[in-house]
């Protein structure tokens, strides 16, 4: 496949050609959302911003807010990605899968450690909400917090499924389309271009704190780099992007599916899946336990040489089976 990039172009300029095609991606979407507002919800973009901006006034607000996040994270995220694989010349499998999948267990082993590794994730949760700035940044932390209580207002919004539809919606635009379109921008490009750039920790590091700090959450930036190094890694290891699609979705999934169990009065014993607490040592000290264990792992199957496979000839003996390397 011709590009009408050379594939050797620098990592750092891929990594700004990305950039780019985020842009031009995210205005397809808004295109899309704009279209899609006037026939779906008769809404004109004029009245579309009003309703975004007051969201609890309007009926049709988290239909048309599920629209919106879904639509432009898909087109920019995942488009921008597969854009720049294309525009170098990659079959999107060849650049994003630089090896096929070992087993189909890795997706399954990826998905239980995140579900593991969540006690343990509680106590940095509750260590970074609770961090406070140095004197010289207590205006801008005022500024953070109000920030991010405005932000969850709006997720709390969002997430408020009144409906097992309304679940699945949430399924597919929260957990889904994220764990594509940002595994496909994060560790499908970024990280692989820093990798290239400067060295395979150094380049899970940087993307890492990349991926945590454009959320813009920094009361939450410590817990969200944490998932971005297990994410970076799995995707190193396993040179797979479906691995780390796989352990993100169930990040997100997860968390939604306790939430609508919780909304649901499932949890009888008072559980509260929007607090910052952290949870009882005696779940987060075999949750870092079991985490560690199931990393090390991981690292030990996936980093493996790839077992010898056989070739089967013919002679006159018969059928010869003769090794060779995968």
């Amino acid at each position: 496949m011709k590009g009408f990039l050379p594939r050797t172009l620098h990592p750092g300029l891929q990594i700004l050609l990305l950039l780019a095609l985020l842009v031009a991606g995210a205005c397809v979407g808004y295109a899309i959302m704009f279209g899609w507002a006037k026939v779906g919800f008769g809404l004109s973009p004029e009245e579309m911003g009003k309703v975004m901006l007051n969201p609890t006034a309007s009926p049709q607000a988290w239909g048309l807010l599920m629209m919106a996040q879904g639509v432009l994270l898909f087109t920019a995220g995942t488009g921008g990605a597969l854009a720049l694989a294309s525009v170098l010349g990659y079959g999107w499998a060849e650049y994003f899968n630089p090896r096929r999948l070992g087993a189909g267990w890795w997706l399954l082993a990826a998905a239980v450690l995140i579900v593991v590794i969540l006690p343990f994730m509680s106590t940095i949760i509750a260590w970074n909400a609770g961090v406070h700035f140095p004197a010289a940044l207590h205006d801008f932390e005022l500024w953070a917090r109000a920030s991010e209580d405005k932000a969850a207002v709006l997720t709390k919004f969002l997430t408020r499924f009144s409906s097992v539809g309304r679940f699945l919606v949430g399924v597919v635009v929260i957990a889904l389309v994220p764990a594509v379109a940002e595994e496909l921008v994060f560790r499908g490009v970024i990280q692989k271009n820093l990798v290239r750039w400067f060295s395979p920790h150094m380049g899970v590091w940087l993307g890492a704190a990349i991926f945590s700090a454009i959320h813009f959450q920094f009361f939450g930036f410590v817990p969200r780099f944490v998932l971005g190094l297990v994410l970076g890694y799995l995707y190193l290891w396993s040179g797979n992007i479906l691995v780390s699609m796989a352990a993100h979705f169930t990040q997100n999934a997860f968390q939604l599916l306790i939430l609508y169990l919780a909304q649901r009065g499932q949890f009888g014993w008072g559980f509260d899946p929007d607090s910052n607490d952290a949870l009882p040592w005696t779940l987060v000290l075999p949750s870092l336990l079991f985490s560690a264990g199931l990393l090390y792992f991981l690292y030990q199957r996936m980093t493996a040489p790839a077992a010898p496979t056989a070739m089967l000839t013919l002679s006159r003996a018969g059928v010869v089976e003769r090794g060779r390397d995968a």
